[in-house]
């Protein structure tokens, strides 16, 4: 969908507790005829307020190489990206880090054969690049986008990429998770079988509110939090706390006059966000942005003010492990 700042800007609010620093695990970068987002968009809302110190990009099929073999095309994704950590790095483009570290794409159903891609994403990238996400969310309903990747249904369980996953943990790379709620039994499934691999649920599992899921939130969050706990149970499995401003999620902002407050936002995910705060401990949560896609409900600064709201009750000490810590050990951020 798209951003419309005009419609953002109705809804402004100071960044609370400005000091606290901020790792951001999860935010995009792309240039498309339709859209666009790139390293000046993110220094806006980065520097709007809160005190974001480092970045870390997550694969959006932004910027693959136009020729040359097609499992490498997407290498051309973490060239552009360490392009601009270079940038960035220079000291000249703000304070921030940004994508000091990448998550990038490589096809695991090539199986064995995907170690070539990962090396070449590693070589090209070899202080930044720390793993990959190859996207698996898929639902029957014809009312609800499949990810990007167009992956089929039960894609996990695929023995072909399982081949190919199986290559990550000895390169010490990590694998981001990006499937949707009913699906979250399979991403079960996958750590009890590669307890050596350190996988990220990405923003909260994907609980969706469209489609046949519209209207029938209390119900998916009853269906969702077993999943959850069964996945806190696997110590190889960190969360992402964050995006359900999307429009997956149902909550229909982005058609209302004004952008919601910190304040609704808080209301609307402190049940999420704490029972995964309470399954899994603060040391295996990080807060993300998901920007731009989030941006479609609100704005950078708004939507840490939200997560500073529910986040409230948590000791210094998680909070720094919350909104800083997890994401730099998980990413290796040091020195961020």
């Amino acid at each position: 969908m798209p951003v419309n700042d005009i419609w953002l800007a109705r809804t402004v609010e100071t960044a609370l507790e400005p000091d606290t620093a901020i790792i951001d695990p999860h935010h995009h970068l792309w240039d498309r005829p339709e859209s666009r987002y790139m390293l000046a968009d993110l220094r806006g809302d980065i520097e709007a307020g809160h005190n974001i110190v480092a970045t870390v990009f997550v694969e959006c099929m932004s910027m693959y190489r136009a020729c040359g073999p097609e499992a490498l095309k997407p290498v051309g994704e973490t060239e552009f990206v360490n392009g601009v950590a270079a940038q960035s790095a220079s000291g000249g483009f703000g304070p921030a880090r940004v994508c000091a570290g990448i998550v990038g794409y490589a096809d695991l159903t090539l199986g064995a054969a995907v170690g070539s891609v990962l090396d070449a994403h590693t070589e090209r990238a070899p202080d930044r690049f720390r793993g990959i996400r190859h996207a698996a969310g898929w639902d029957a309903s014809a009312a609800v986008r499949n990810s990007h990747t167009r992956p089929p249904e039960g894609l996990m369980y695929d023995a072909a990429w399982r081949e190919g996953f199986a290559r990550l943990a000895p390169r010490g790379l990590v694998f981001d998770a990006w499937l949707y709620h009913p699906q979250l039994g399979d991403a079960v499934d996958l750590a009890r079988a590669f307890p050596d691999t350190v996988i990220v649920l990405d923003h909260l599992g994907g609980p969706l509110g469209i489609g046949p899921y519209a209207g029938r939130r209390a119900e998916v969050r009853e269906a969702w939090k077993p999943q959850i706990d069964a996945l806190a149970e696997c110590p190889n499995v960190v969360v992402k706390l964050g995006g359900l401003a999307m429009a997956i999620g149902g909550y229909g902002w982005s058609k209302r006059p004004a952008p919601p407050g910190s304040e609704e936002l808080a209301a609307a995910g402190r049940d999420w966000h704490l029972h995964a705060i309470d399954r899994f401990g603060p040391d295996r949560c990080m807060f993300e942005s998901n920007f731009p896609v989030d941006k479609v409900s609100c704005s950078y600064t708004v939507l840490w003010n939200a997560f500073k709201r529910i986040a409230a009750g948590f000791t210094e000490a998680e909070k720094r492990a919350l909104f800083h810590d997890t994401a730099a050990r998980v990413y290796r951020l040091d020195g961020a």
